[in-house]
């Protein structure tokens, strides 16, 4: 995979992806040090999700040539008041020099729903999955704020096939031995066995330099 720089560009993302793009840091694929994380969980306050997000697409620009927002699209942004406002919409508003990585939500941008779909055959015999990153393990009380026992009961024991947590870092194993009964917990919570599927962060490398590569292009029309 050819890597390039991300030294001039800034980072926005959803702090649900926190874990995977501190990885990428620690292991020098990303490279700039302008990185602005939002509140994991925010697709239930659109409010404070654009809150959050202007803001901190507004300070990235100060700071950095280019923005690379890291957020899903149609699943993390859904505005019942204005059915017809997207994430593209909200991004867009922030002018030019600023791209949005190209998936509907953050386990899509770490697996294609192609993928997935192999997932679920593969280890719940094209069961429902209900799929997770770590993030959704790790920010437990943040994403499903507001959750109780009766809501997790609507959602998740229809996923006959248990939860998934696609995982390119190592997290589960590392969390299971650190915190079993906390692990126990939370699949009691859900009601349906959870359990990892280790994965390259290829795909996620690729959207992040795909978006590079748009900011680039844009630069180079505005010089």
């Amino acid at each position: 995979m050819q890597h390039h720089t991300f030294v001039d560009a800034a980072i926005v993302a959803c702090g649900t992806l926190r874990p995977e793009i501190d990885h990428l840091v620690t292991e020098k694929f990303i490279d700039t040090d302008q990185i602005y994380y939002t509140t994991p969980g925010l697709h239930q306050d659109i409010g404070e999700l654009e809150r959050q997000l202007s803001k901190a697409i507004e300070k990235a620009k100060t700071r950095a040539k280019g923005v690379i927002v890291v957020y899903g699209g149609k699943y993390c942004y859904v505005n019942s008041d204005e059915p017809t406002r997207l994430m593209k919409s909200v991004v867009s508003e922030h002018g030019p020099n600023v791209a949005r990585i190209q998936a509907s939500h953050c386990m899509g941008m770490l697996a294609s729903q192609e993928e997935m779909d192999n997932i679920a055959r593969e280890i719940a015999g094209g069961e429902p999955v209900w799929f997770m990153t770590p993030g959704w393990v790790k920010y437990r009380k943040l994403v499903f704020k507001g959750w109780d026992k009766g809501i997790a009961n609507e959602n998740f024991p229809r996923h006959t096939g248990g939860a998934v947590v696609l995982d390119g870092i190592g997290f589960m194993d590392d969390y299971m031995a650190s915190d079993p009964e906390g692990f126990l917990d939370y699949c009691d919570w859900m009601g349906i066995p959870m359990q990892a599927y280790p994965i390259s962060l290829d795909r996620f490398k690729n959207l992040l330099t795909e978006q590079l590569s748009v900011l680039h292009q844009q630069q180079k029309e505005n010089d």
